[in-house]
């Protein structure tokens, strides 16, 4: 029987919040198009981060039709304090998976894929084979689609997972070009409790060997209102372009339940403006700022 409980696994629903969200965070309703985005993905059976992670800009991205793919089922091997995705043993994955992923995108019109998934610690290549085989089923309906990987760390599996995602994406039909994206989350000093099973260090090391790929622009996206400060921030985006990431998103930390991790501070439309212009000023190509920025929030932009 699997095994599964809901994430997260500790209770912080004691800690004090900071109170109400201040007037410039609003999150978007759905429209028609919100609905047909609804039908495809229940129709092929397909889980997304939208849904699992609670993401507050569904509205507007499904409004849009757009959606972020989310791989290996609905079951993280992790236990993120700032992530709504439950946790416990997941069971065996859908080989077809891939397909049905592919034939929604066709469904659904797409000209740019977001493919994320949750952490797959039981397997031994973390489920990059997976992320392999969607974007050759993707491409053979389309070759000409845009495509971004939003993956896990892989743990001690990186070297395997980048060779077996570089390898079909070479053969796959189309371009040999895409996104690659591995959100560093947070700043050092609140790993432990922010990002339970991770390790900063291996985060960095995942976006330097992704950078060292000609067919890979790295990317990496940090939630910020958890109690880091400005230098921290600071330090990161340097360390995150010194790894190579030539695109980064920031946004404001929103609180899924209280038994996540409490807001510290509604970050303002002016510090989010700060950031952007340190980011500019490092040298990141591609800079998204705001409260409501996410890592694959208006990922098809150009800048």
């Amino acid at each position: 029987m699997t095994n599964v409980t809901v994430k997260p696994v500790f209770d912080f629903s004691r800690e004090s919040n900071v109170g109400r969200m201040p007037v410039w965070i609003r999150q978007a309703f759905g429209s028609d198009d919100y609905a047909a985005t609804t039908r495809a993905l229940t129709q092929h059976a397909l889980n997304t981060v939208c849904v699992e992670a609670r993401c507050p800009n569904r509205g507007e991205c499904w409004s849009r039709g757009t959606a972020t793919f989310m791989l290996l089922g609905d079951t993280c091997t992790r236990a993120c304090g700032f992530c709504a995705v439950k946790t416990g043993k997941p069971p065996h994955y859908d080989q077809q998976e891939p397909q049905r992923v592919a034939r929604a995108v066709t469904e659904m019109g797409l000209d740019y894929v977001v493919l994320t998934s949750v952490n797959r610690d039981d397997l031994d290549d973390g489920g990059a084979q997976i992320f392999a085989d969607s974007i050759h089923a993707i491409r053979e309906h389309n070759p000409n689609i845009k495509l971004e990987l939003l993956t896990p760390d892989f743990h001690r599996k990186q070297s395997i997972a980048i060779e077996k995602i570089y390898s079909r994406l070479q053969a796959a039909h189309g371009e040999s070009f895409l996104v690659w994206g591995h959100n560093i989350e947070t700043v050092p000093s609140l790993y432990k409790r922010v990002r339970k099973g991770s390790d900063y260090q291996r985060s960095l090391q995942l976006l330097y060997a992704v950078a060292k790929y000609d067919c890979f622009e790295s990317k990496s996206a940090l939630m910020l209102g958890l109690g880091e400060t400005y230098d921290e921030v600071a330090s990161v985006l340097h360390d995150l372009h010194t790894a190579g990431v030539s695109r980064i998103a920031l946004g404001q930390y929103l609180r899924p339940t209280r038994y996540h991790l409490p807001v510290k501070e509604y970050i303002t439309p002016q510090q989010f403006d700060d950031y952007a212009a340190l980011a500019n000023q490092i040298g990141f190509d591609w800079v998204k700022s705001g409260a409501m920025v996410r890592s694959s929030y208006h990922a098809e932009d150009e800048k």
